[in-house]
């Protein structure tokens, strides 16, 4: 059972990490392009430094200091929260009333914005490209340290996550070497889905913990828990879906072009007198 939950938890952190790190190579190479590939690198180096000293410094106090149970009830609100923002937004993408998360679109308008600022200084540093990469990773890293501090911590199992999270990060970095421009092939919305399923499941599991709840099957109600998710997920979709065909349907039975009024007339108006 201890082992089902390690396993989720590596997957739901490594998940999350993806998903926050294709967005922010987007930024990086952006910047890497427009502005020099030394103080992109640099400015994401950087954030990775900064988050990882957050990790360290929050989640180790979280784990000795703070007790289980009301360890457990924080941690499991917060990714409820988090879990269902995700589900919210992926919900809304996959049924259509959403646009899907555009990596290329995100690329070319952070292109677009570097460039307007000016060609980069002919300094071996771009202060510019360093503070764009820098913020583009921090700020997308910044969720992924608030999960893996509520995973680790609230499991005492920090190091697996942080683990998780940098094997994603070193995965996306590898990949994103290699087909920089690609980016927007990443099933994005579909492991954002996956995602934010298990931390709403998750969630809710360590909330009832915390709570006194106790599960049935210990740490395998959280299976039971994630495949309740997909269940309702997948109907939310189906019938946001359908709500959306029948709000098209009677545009599509309007007529495309002007129409002309029938007027029936009798079959003798035309033998009438002063009819034309």
């Amino acid at each position: 059972m201890t082992t089902t939950s390690t396993v989720v938890l590596i997957l739901a952190v490594f998940g999350a990490s993806t998903v926050e790190m294709v967005e922010a190579l987007t930024i990086v190479v952006a910047a890497g392009v427009t502005r020099g590939w030394r103080s992109a690198l640099e400015g994401a180096a950087a954030a990775l430094g900064v988050l990882s000293v957050i990790v360290a410094a929050v989640g180790v106090p979280l784990i000795h200091y703070v007790p289980i149970d009301a360890l457990r009830v924080v941690v499991g609100g917060l990714l409820l929260v988090l879990g269902l923002s995700w589900l919210r937004k992926s919900i809304l993408r996959s049924s259509g009333y959403k646009a899907m998360h555009d990596e290329d679109a995100i690329f070319a308008a952070t292109t677009a914005e570097l460039a307007a600022d000016g060609p980069p200084a002919r300094a071996a540093r771009d202060a510019v490209g360093f503070a764009v990469a820098f913020k583009g990773v921090f700020l997308e890293g910044t969720e992924v340290v608030l999960i893996v501090v509520s995973l680790g911590s609230s499991q005492h199992r920090l190091g697996i996550a942080a683990l998780a999270a940098a094997a994603a990060a070193l995965i996306v970095g590898a990949v994103g070497f290699f087909v920089a421009r690609q980016l927007s092939q990443v099933p994005e919305n579909t492991i954002k889905t996956v995602v934010g399923i298990m931390l709403t499941s998750f969630g809710l599991f360590w909330v009832g913990e915390g709570a006194g709840v106790h599960w049935p099957g210990s740490d395998l109600a959280i299976i039971a828990l994630i495949a309740l998710f997909v269940v309702v997920t997948a109907v939310v979709v189906g019938v946001l879906k359908a709500a959306r065909l029948r709000s098209r349907a009677p545009d599509s039975l309007q007529p495309a072009g002007p129409v002309t009024p029938v007027v029936e007339r009798h079959p003798d108006a035309a033998s009438r007198p002063g009819e034309r």
